[in-house]
């Protein structure tokens, strides 16, 4: 999750302290990221958004679970600590420094069986699979979020959720100037509009939207 300015000084760390501690394996997914991915390590979900999933996947029962934009792992490893034993989670990604770094901590984790890392363009991914699928996390190339979403949206099961991050963009969809600040404000107006869905955007972090059928 890129880090947007939304709160008063020391909010976060606040946040950060009233919100549990991650397993250890995370940690050192997290530690990992900021080591060797430079500038990019920002990318990662933090804690808090890595317990919001966790616990949102615990919410809806979820079973089966699909990630657009493994990076290092994380994200992956949250969820999928949340699923039952016989649970599914498929990520999907198409860097191979992300993809050899994620394997490795998923080869490590008591959830690793329930993880299938596709390598690829994940609305391939997506064409590719049946449903119903519990939990769809968007957190991948942003010009392809309205791509994502529209195949995604007929796999929900009845209760399923769609979560998409990095929706405010650091503050870029009041002023976007490029194609990646084009597709953030495409994809938040194209989901208002949308009669087909309830969606609610969160001020977390860089902005996080769930999104249910009706």
């Amino acid at each position: 999750m890129r880090s947007a300015r939304l709160l008063p000084e020391g909010i976060a760390d606040y946040a950060r302290a009233h919100t549990k501690p991650l397993p250890p394996l995370a940690e050192e997914v997290l530690a990992a990221t900021r080591e060797r991915m430079g500038r990019r390590a920002s990318w990662a979900s933090g804690p808090i958004e890595g317990w919001f999933l966790h616990v949102l996947a615990l919410s809806i029962g979820a079973r089966r679970i699909v990630e657009l934009g493994t990076f290092t792992g994380f994200g992956a490893l949250m969820m999928a600590a949340a699923l039952p034993n016989d649970g599914e989670l498929i990520t999907c990604e198409v860097d191979p420094e992300c993809i050899a770094i994620a394997r490795g901590f998923f080869a490590r984790s008591p959830d690793g069986h329930k993880i299938t890392l596709r390598e690829g363009p994940g609305v391939e991914t997506l064409r590719s699979l049946e449903g119903p699928i519990d939990l769809v996390f968007i957190d991948a190339d942003k010009e392809n979020y309205i791509n994502y979403y529209e195949a995604a949206l007929p796999l929900l099961a009845p209760n399923g959720l769609i979560v998409a991050d990095n929706v405010l963009w650091r503050g870029r969809v009041l002023a976007p100037e490029n194609d990646e600040d084009q597709g953030v404000t495409s994809f938040n107006e194209h989901v208002q509009r949308d009669p087909r869905v309830l969606n609610v955007l969160l001020t977390m972090g860089d902005g996080v939207m769930l999104i249910r059928r009706r």
